[in-house]
């Protein structure tokens, strides 16, 4: 089904595994660069998995052509735009907090078996950070570490359900009107179609411009990682230490 893991793919890998070793061993300024690794590699890591799995479910729903372009590699070069989909986002993460979500993967809809495939392909990229952010809680609830790593695990946990959460807005070119979007009349796919371009980015104006915006994005967040078993404390813990120049 794929050519193999992308080596770009296992680099981003070591470097969060290099930023958990210096979590866990490091204070002071090893510390925080520790978690700046951990962190934004572990965001990068996500970004690939995310659209590792729409094209999955594109490839397996009748969207064999995904094959050919590289999708199931994990190959950053072979996203539509790499800088929208790694670049902006890992900066936006560290300069202002924010899982902005990134570019997409190019999936022929028409070759989509049916309107029900074509809502799991836009389902599929956030399930994987809500996955990803339970899974992290759950290491960090069970396994003895040093607190570090913990808030720094705890920290990309939050993350990914900031994420998921971002993600699934019904936003025209975020994955939550994906999801809605088969669905839809003619008539609203047509408007939807002419402001796929600008609607994330009118959002993005509003996360950062509008007062309290960013805080209601947070608080939903908050109470979805609560309820998952995720640690607050710990998790804004590392974001202080991500957000270290503040």
């Amino acid at each position: 089904m794929t050519r193999g893991i992308s080596p770009f793919f296992l680099v981003l890998v070591a470097v969060t595994v290099a930023g958990a070793v210096l979590s866990a061993v490091g204070a002071g300024p090893v510390l925080i660069a520790g978690i700046v690794l951990l962190v934004l590699g572990g965001w990068a890591v996500s970004l690939c998995l995310h659209e590792f799995a729409h094209a999955l479910v594109a490839y397996r729903s009748g969207d064999t052509a995904i094959r050919a372009r590289g999708y199931l590699t994990l190959d950053i070069r072979r996203y539509t735009n790499v800088g929208l989909t790694f670049v902006v986002p890992v900066l936006f993460l560290l300069l202002g907090g924010i899982p902005l979500p990134g570019g997409a993967v190019l999936i022929s809809h028409g070759a989509v078996r049916s309107r029900a495939a074509q809502s799991l392909v836009a389902a599929g990229g956030p399930m994987v950070n809500l996955v990803l952010g339970i899974a992290l809680t759950v290491a960090v609830a069970v396994v003895p570490m040093p607190l570090g790593l913990a808030a720094g695990l705890s920290c990309l946990a939050l993350i990914q359900v900031l994420a998921f959460v971002l993600n699934m807005l019904p936003v025209p070119g975020l994955d939550g009107f994906g999801v809605a979007e088969p669905y839809l009349p003619p008539r609203a796919q047509f408007f939807a179609e002419k402001v796929r371009p600008w609607a994330p980015l009118v959002l993005l104006v509003v996360l950062l411009g509008l007062p309290g915006a960013s805080a209601v994005l947070f608080g939903i967040g908050d109470v979805l990682f609560a309820l998952i078993g995720g640690d607050l404390r710990l998790a804004y813990a590392g974001y202080q230490e991500l957000l270290f120049w503040r």
